[in-house]
Formats: structure tokens, C-alpha cells, sequence
């Protein structure tokens, strides 16, 4: 993600949207690392913004366009991740998703991550967050397989 790419990133609406201002803030940070989807005709249909700190790697935000949803944007966003996670020997990808989110937690499963933990009432609307976790062998890449510590049924 670069400077001219806010306005549009800022336009990607969701329960995750992000303003341009935050978005610039991201953009300054050291530790932040950031990444967008384009598509032909199209241009930028999603994002993912995470904080890059010692052997973490934490996903602050993931989104994609409400039009472009279910066309493997997410999935490629997050490939594009791991991939950094492992040149970098990250140990641990960690996000937060809302309880309700099935397709995020689901897209989430299919890489490995487990479920750790969940923070109640986290979201301004008081919807649980699900703390999700990705363990990396630092030395291989391999991502370290590890079953829930939490269960996610109400």
C-alpha cells in the first residue's frame, strides 16, 4: 500500500473500514506492513494492514470490497502475508475476528489458525471477538499445527 492508494482503501466499507487519516498513520509507522488486492478494471478491491513487532506478525485489518467478496482476495492477502511471516521467521500470525464472522474464521482455519482465546464484548457494538492464533516453525516455515484452546459455539 502507498499514499495514493488511501482514498480507495479508505472506500473499502465494512465493520473493518479504516480512514484515510489512520491509514496514513499506518503508512508512517515502522513496524507496520501493509498490502493491497487490485484487479483489472477494478483497481484496488482489498486490503490487509498488520504490525510487524519482534516474532509477531499481527493482523490489524482485513477487507475486501462488498462487490469483490468470495473471489479469493482474502485468501491471496493472506498467502501474501504467511509468505512475509516466513521470510521475516515470524513465530506467531495473530488476529482478532468477530464471533459472528463464519467466512473469516473459516478462511482463517484453512491456514492453521486455532482459536486461543476470545475477548467478550470487544467491538463497539459488543459482539465477542474470536483471538485467533498461527504458530510458525521460525527455522522451516512450516506452520505448527495446534487444535482450540477456546470453544466457539455460544
Amino acid at each position: 500500500m502507498k499514499a495514493d492508494d488511501l482514498t480507495a482503501v479508505e472506500s473499502i466499507e465494512g465493520p473493518t473500514q479504516m480512514s484515510e487519516a489512520s491509514l496514513r498513520e499506518e503508512l508512517l509507522r515502522p513496524w507496520s506492513r501493509s498490502w493491497v488486492a487490485r484487479e483489472e478494471g477494478a483497481g484496488i478491491v482489498a486490503f490487509v494492514v498488520a504490525w510487524h513487532v519482534a516474532d509477531e506478525l499481527h493482523i490489524l485489518n482485513i477487507a475486501t470490497r462488498g462487490d469483490r467478496r468470495r473471489r479469493g482476495m482474502g485468501r491471496a492477502l493472506m498467502e501474501a502475508v504467511l509468505t512475509y511471516g516466513r521470510l521475516w521467521k515470524v513465530r506467531h500470525l495473530l488476529l482478532e475476528v468477530r464471533r459472528s464472522n463464519r467466512p473469516a474464521i473459516a478462511l482463517y482455519r484453512a491456514f492453521g489458525f486455532f482459536a486461543m482465546g476470545v475477548r467478550t464484548r470487544y467491538y463497539a457494538d459488543d459482539e465477542d471477538a474470536v483471538e485467533m492464533v498461527l504458530t510458525l516453525d521460525p527455522e522451516t516455515g512450516d506452520i505448527l499445527p495446534h487444535t482450540d484452546e477456546v470453544r466457539l459455539d455460544s
